[in-house]
C-alpha cells in the first residue's frame, strides 16, 4: 500500500469488488452455480465448443484452418488486395523491395494455376459444400491465376503500369463490359464459398446437438481475425454463423462477445483435456456478466432499459448514398453495388474481418434454404462465365 492510500477505504473497495472473497465474487460464483446445469456455446478464432451442463463432458467443432479449401479458397480471393498492395507499395511508399514480392506471387501464380483442375477441387480438396461446382471453380480460378500473370507480368516490364487506375480498369473490372466474371466476382464468390462451406458444417453440427437455445449460453472469446475486428454482435462472422445455426432462435441478450477471455487451442489428437479445464472460468464469465446486466432493472426499474435489437442495415439503392457506416443491406444474388461495397468497406472499417464481406448473406440464405448448399445461388459462381484458355 502506498503512502497515499487509505487503508480504511481501500478494504472498503476489496470488500464489494477485488479478491476471491468479494460480494461481488460471491455473486460470481452463485450465479454460475445457478446455470451450471445450461449449454455453454464457446466459439474461438477456429474452433466451437459445446459445453452440455451438469458435468458432461465438451464437444468440439473446428471451423476455419482446419477446414478443407479455405486457405486455396483464401489464397485466390486474396489476389485482389495483395496487388492493391504491390501499388501502394510502389505508388505511395516508393517501397524498391516491391519488385522481388510481385516476382515471388507471379511465380506462386503460375505454380498454383499449373496445380489448377476440377480433379484437384473434386478429389484431392473434397468439400462436400461445393460438389457439382467444382468445374466452375476451376475456371473461376483459371481466369484469376491468368489476368493475375498477365497483370503482374505487364507490370514487372513497365512499372508505371502498376497504379490504381490500371489496377481496376485492367485488373478489378476487367470483363465487366463483355459480360464475364470479373475478379471483384470472383471475390465475392471465393468469399461466399468459404461461408457457406463452413456454416453448412456449423449448422449440421449444431443441429445433432440438440441445444435448447432458450437456456443457451454463448461466448465468442478471443480474437477474430485481425486485432480491431470482430468484436461486436455485427462486425463478427462467428456470431453470424452462431445465430443462423441457432435458426435465429439465440437471443442476442445471451451472446457475449469477449475478446479477453481466454481460449484453448485446436485439440490435438481429440485431446480434450484444454477446453475441459475452461470450462469453469468461462461459465464464470458469462454468469459474472449476466448477473451484473441484471442489477441494472433491479437498481433503475423506472427508466429505458437497453435492449439489444437486430442492426438496421443501410440500404444503398439510392446511388446518392456516398458514406456508410455499416455493412449495406444485399437485396440478392445480383445486388453487385451492396456486394461490392462491402468488399470496400471490409477494407476500410477496422471492426470489419477482411473474409466477413458477405458471410451473413450466405448464412441467411443456407438457413432459408434448409442447410442445402445446393438450393443457394452463389454470387459470382453460378450463372456467371470465366473465360478460360487465357
Amino acid at each position: 500500500m502506498t503512502a497515499n492510500e487509505s487503508p480504511e477505504l481501500v478494504d472498503l473497495f476489496s470488500t464489494y469488488t477485488a479478491g476471491p472473497t468479494s460480494i461481488g465474487s460471491h455473486l460470481t460464483r452463485t450465479a454460475a452455480s445457478d446455470t451450471a446445469d445450461a449449454p455453454l456455446v464457446v466459439a474461438t478464432g477456429t474452433d466451437f465448443a459445446l459445453y452440455p451442463g451438469g458435468g458432461k463432458p465438451p464437444t468440439v467443432e473446428g471451423f476455419r484452418f482446419s477446414t478443407k479449401g479455405f486457405k486455396e479458397l483464401a489464397g485466390i480471393s486474396h489476389l485482389g488486395p495483395a496487388l492493391a498492395t504491390l501499388v501502394q507499395l510502389r505508388k505511395n511508399y516508393g517501397a524498391p523491395g516491391w519488385r522481388a514480392d510481385a516476382e515471388r506471387l507471379l511465380a506462386q501464380v503460375r505454380r498454383s494455376r499449373e496445380a489448377n483442375s476440377t480433379e484437384l477441387w473434386r478429389d484431392t480438396i473434397a468439400v462436400e459444400t461445393y460438389r457439382g461446382r467444382e468445374q466452375a471453380i476451376t475456371e473461376m480460378a483459371d481466369y484469376t491465376f491468368a489476368v493475375t500473370d498477365r497483370f503482374l507480368s505487364a507490370a514487372l516490364d513497365d512499372e508505371s503500369r502498376l497504379d490504381a487506375a490500371t489496377l481496376r480498369g485492367e485488373y478489378l473490372e476487367k470483363g465487366s463490359a463483355e459480360g464475364h466474371g470479373t475478379i471483384i466476382h470472383m471475390m465475392i464468390a471465393t468469399f461466399f464459398l468459404t461461408g457457406l462451406d463452413i456454416s453448412h458444417r456449423i449448422i449440421s453440427w449444431f443441429r445433432e446437438q440438440e441445444i435448447d437455445w432458450s437456456r443457451a449460453m454463448a461466448v465468442i472469446a478471443g480474437k477474430q481475425g485481425r486485432p480491431t475486428a470482430g468484436v461486436t454482435w455485427n462486425t463478427s462472422s462467428v456470431a453470424t454463423m452462431l445465430l443462423g445455426a441457432s435458426g435465429y432462435q439465440l437471443p442476442l441478450e445471451r451472446l457475449y462477445m469477449a475478446p479477453h477471455a481466454p481460449t484453448f487451442t485446436t485439440p490435438p489428437n481429440g485431446d480434450l483435456s484444454e477446453v475441459a479445464a475452461l470450462e469453469e472460468p468461462l461459465r464464470q464469465i458469462w454468469s459474472n456478466t449476466r448477473a451484473t446486466v441484471e442489477l441494472g432493472d433491479l437498481m433503475f426499474p423506472g427508466l429505458p432499459r437497453y435492449a439489444p435489437g437486430h442492426l438496421t442495415l443501410p440500404d444503398i439503392s439510392d446511388p446518392s448514398v456516398n458514406e456508410i457506416s455499416e455493412m449495406p443491406v444485399i437485396h440478392g444474388a445480383n445486388d453487385w453495388r451492396a456486394m461490392t461495397t462491402r468488399l470496400r468497406m471490409v477494407l476500410e472499417d477496422p471492426r470489419q474481418l477482411l473474409s466477413g464481406s458477405v458471410t451473413d448473406f450466405a448464412v441467411s440464405r443456407l438457413v432459408a434454404a434448409d442447410n442445402d448448399p445446393a438450393k443457394v445461388t452463389v454470387p459470382g459462381l453460378d450463372n456467371v462465365t470465366y473465360p478460360t484458355g487465357l
